[in-house]
């Protein structure tokens, strides 16, 4: 199933997705929350049949939702990234968080920051979204709700600045989320990770290429934490971005970036 957080005459709905429509089940699951529908941890009993359906393009797509918790973010997740980044340490698992504060949708604009940094980066990645709440999982399947596409937008000067990389990847904006979850029932692994700057291929790279599968991502991190259902997990980016370009080529006012998933759909945000 394909979710979308969606606005229509200036209302705010949950919409399933198939084809060129979106179906409203907000009164069917008596809320007009995606995360209050997957906190719910079982699945939700909708009829297409009997909902309201309107063409996509006649709506305004929402980021999913925002999660109450900081985004988990995976770094150097993609040994190719490692190897342009020029960071040793592949082998060493690096986590960090967003602050939920940084979520914006699909179509958002991306604020730049002038102010604060001048090397605004991009970073395509797949985000995984737990379903069902669990510690020191073993069934990671059963955890599972959905994916959908996360853009860890980051100021790499103000990353540097600071042991930890938190204020340098959560500015407001700098996560871009969506255009939909989908359910694993959709898709086919492995997946390919496009990301482009004003048309520009700039990363291509595919799931199988993780240095930690997705599976042992959320072993490990549920190995003495609770992950809840609604956290998101950003699971690492392939290489190409701008920072790893000789010389290195930042994000400028005006710019469109793209990231787009197999069967995810694509995640555009400009630069303002």
């Amino acid at each position: 199933m394909k979710w979308c957080t969606y606005e229509r005459d200036g209302e705010v709905a949950v919409g399933v997705v198939e084809g060129e429509n979106v179906y409203d089940v907000s009164n069917q699951l008596h809320t007009n929350s995606l995360l209050e529908v997957i906190a719910r941890e079982f699945e939700p009993d909708i009829d297409l049949d009997v909902a309201p359906v309107y063409p996509l393009d006649s709506v305004k797509l929402l980021a999913p939702y925002r999660p109450l918790k900081n985004v988990i973010c995976i770094g150097k997740n993609y040994e190719e990234h490692v190897k342009e980044m020029d960071t040793a340490g592949a082998g060493k698992l690096v986590i960090f968080t967003k602050a939920p504060t940084a979520v914006v949708g699909p179509e958002a604009v991306v604020e730049r920051h002038p102010e604060l940094t001048d090397q605004l980066d991009y970073e395509g990645e797949l985000a995984v979204i737990i379903g069902k709440s669990g510690r020191d999982i073993e069934h990671v399947a059963d955890h599972i709700f959905g994916y959908t596409i996360l853009n860890d937008i980051t100021a790499r000067d103000v990353q540097k600045q600071h042991v930890q990389f938190f204020r340098g990847k959560s500015f407001d904006t700098f996560c871009p989320i969506g255009p939909y979850v989908v359910t694993p029932d959709e898709l086919s692994f492995p997946l390919t990770i496009e990301t482009t700057v004003n048309g520009q291929k700039r990363q291509s790279g595919t799931t199988d290429e993780m240095i930690r599968p997705i599976e042992e991502l959320i072993r490990t991190l549920s190995t003495g934490m609770t992950l809840e259902a609604g956290d998101i997990i950003a699971t690492g980016t392939p290489a190409g971005v701008g920072h790893g370009m000789k010389p290195p080529v930042y994000l400028q006012t005006g710019d469109t970036v793209e990231v787009s998933i197999t069967g995810l759909g694509t995640l555009r945000n400009v630069i303002v």
